[in-house]
């Protein structure tokens, strides 16, 4: 099936706007927190919203009075999961301390529920570990894309997998790039997990030379622009002059793996290559993917840089396929872009020098 254009999907949420904006804001805070939630609950909200607003060119828009009829099915089952939380829910640990954040960007109010996070919002982030018989390979913090909210549960999912592989786990809910914060304000929450991982690498059992970072989409973004501004000596200070540095900033910030997951720069972008460590670097792209336009742009330029590349292009798939099969009923519906995992895990383990 056809994909829609990105334009087309705007005009679309426009049109369900009225009826849906409101119900699926308050989803995007189940979502943000899935690992609290019955993922297969969260999946069908999750679909029912795809069926409100389609994502295929062959699925019709729907009509007023079917809108309104799925909404009010969304709205029963958003209000029965929230009531379900789980009693042995992780409990999140804040990036930052109460009143620090480094921002430039003025975000004072959400009109129409444009983005899932609102002024509000504080960085945080879940972890999901091993069992104690388990000796970790190493750290793993996964950052979803878009704006969060629904592609956070695919993320858990992610996440899951690589637990079941070895690795401590952590996902991160980030300020989202360009929704509405800057790259730097994304770069730096992602930046302070690393230094938290880090600093707790004996709790976690972990290398502290063994931290890698996943981005997916918006995510892959983030996690460069961690690597951009606030890799090497570089400082946060050095970005947001009236930030006062913790015990934290002391610890490296640098990033051992990235798992860039159909997310890489932007074509003919600019990036600052002055002070920055660029780290062994995994490219998952589908070959009907927009973004392997801004991959053919990237993938020479970190050559250029002698950066290590992999690279991993699956035929026949779109954008935003990882973590996919609860989504599509325990079967993935790209099964050849589900190597991308196995393969990354080969490709940290190469980096951690533990083959």
């Amino acid at each position: 099936m056809a994909h829609v254009s990105w334009e087309e999907i705007q005009r679309r949420h426009e049109n369900a706007a009225e009826f849906f904006a409101e119900e699926r804001h308050k989803a995007a805070e189940l979502f943000n927190n899935a690992v609290c939630y019955d993922l297969d609950q969260l999946t069908e909200l999750s679909n029912i919203s795809d069926r409100i607003v389609p994502f295929e060119d062959s699925i019709p828009m729907p009509s007023k009075e079917e809108v309104q009829s799925m909404v009010e099915t969304f709205r029963n089952l958003r209000e029965k999961i929230l009531k379900e939380k789980k009693e042995d829910a992780p409990s999140p640990i804040l990036l930052w301390p109460e009143g620090v954040l480094p921002q430039k960007t003025e975000y004072t109010e959400n009109p129409g529920y444009r983005y899932n996070q609102d002024p509000d919002f504080v960085p945080y982030m879940y972890p999901l570990l091993v069992p104690e018989e388990v000796q970790p390979k190493g750290a793993l913090i996964l950052c979803a894309g878009g704006d969060h909210g629904e592609p956070v549960s695919r993320s858990v999912d992610c996440a899951m997998d690589f637990v079941k592989k070895g690795y401590q786990c952590f996902l991160l809910l980030n300020r989202t790039n360009h929704n509405p914060w800057s790259g730097e304000e994304a770069g730096v929450d992602a930046a302070r997990a690393v230094r938290i991982v880090r600093s707790r690498a004996e709790e976690y059992r972990i290398d502290p030379s063994r931290i890698a970072f996943a981005g997916f989409s918006n995510g892959g973004l983030t996690g460069e622009k961690a690597i951009e501004f606030y890799s090497g000596s570089q400082t946060v200070q050095g970005v947001f002059p009236d930030y006062i540095p913790d015990e934290l900033d002391a610890v490296p910030a640098d990033i051992n793996a990235f798992l860039c997951i159909y997310g890489p720069r932007f074509a003919n972008a600019p990036f600052k290559w002055e002070g920055v460590v660029y780290p062994p670097t995994f490219f998952a792209v589908g070959r009907l993917d927009t973004a392997m336009d801004n991959f053919e742009y990237v993938y020479p330029d970190l050559l250029a840089h002698h950066v290590p590349v992999e690279v991993h292009t699956f035929a026949g798939t779109p954008h935003g396929q990882a973590g996919c099969r609860r989504k599509n009923g325990g079967t993935p519906p790209y099964p050849n872009f589900e190597l991308w995992e196995e393969l990354a895990d080969y490709f940290m383990m190469d980096a951690f020098g533990l083959y």
